[in-house]
């Protein structure tokens, strides 16, 4: 009876390491896999301001884990920055949702305000985005879709007046460096953009991370959005 019973016992333990052994080899202990990098999708046009690109870019660049990069424009192909920068660019996508959709400014800012298929896809796009992000005057481009009725939004000094008449509605702060408003983000000019990036980041993964990312770029970060310094300048175009 004693043999008997230790026989069962024994078998018992084999079955129990035999199922542990079939569970581990299945792949179910297996560690989690990664989260998938978020797509920034940027809008490029034809004269959109270089820095007001490549600034966020370097940014977001830094952390090639968590975010990936493409740029786009309404019908894809070749497009050009004020200062002659060709970039290769994919077609605006249909129906997919980004994660950040980008918007640059510059003089191109002007003629695509009046496009109205362009615009479209803005909103269409910016209404879908996790988060939307303009630097400069492509806070104007959003502005006239009426993305940004209601909401608080800055532009870039020198432009300020036709940038803001874009957006009657738009709740202009003239003295932000940038501008935070739910999921939307809007940076003063030009260089403005990097810093409002650093304070997205700062926003999503902690003010550590984004001073280590300025610090490896040599770049002294405005952490303060709310002051501008050449808002009281009188840079105005001519």
């Amino acid at each position: 009876m004693n043999a008997l019973f230790t026989k069962k016992q024994l078998l018992s333990a084999l079955l129990v390491i035999s199922s542990l052994a079939a569970f581990s080899q299945s792949g179910a202990v297996a560690a989690p896999p990664q989260a998938q990098p978020k797509t920034i999708g940027i809008l490029l046009f034809n004269n959109f301001e270089t820095l007001d690109v490549f600034g966020p870019v370097e940014v977001f660049g830094r952390l090639k884990d968590l975010y990936k990069i493409e740029f786009y424009s309404l019908e894809g192909g070749i497009i050009s920055s004020t200062q002659n920068v060709k970039i290769v660019t994919e077609k605006l996508p249909e129906d997919e949702k980004l994660d950040i959709f980008l918007i640059p400014g510059g003089q191109g800012t002007r003629k695509e305000v009046e496009h109205e298929a362009l615009l479209s896809k803005i909103k269409a796009l910016s209404s879908t985005a996790v988060y939307t992000l303009t630097v400069c005057t492509g806070s104007a481009l959003l502005a006239k879709t009426g993305q940004l009725n209601g909401k608080t939004a800055t532009s870039n000094k020198r432009a300020y007046d036709w940038a803001t008449s874009q957006g009657p509605q738009v709740k202009w702060v003239k003295k932000a460096r940038w501008t935070v408003d739910g999921k939307f983000y809007t940076s003063a000019g030009i260089s403005a953009g990097m810093d409002m990036t650093l304070g997205f980041i700062s926003d999503r993964h902690g003010i550590d991370l984004a001073r280590k990312i300025a610090y490896e770029i040599e770049y002294t970060w405005q952490e303060n959005k709310e002051v501008d310094e050449f808002y009281l300048q009188d840079l105005k175009t001519k």
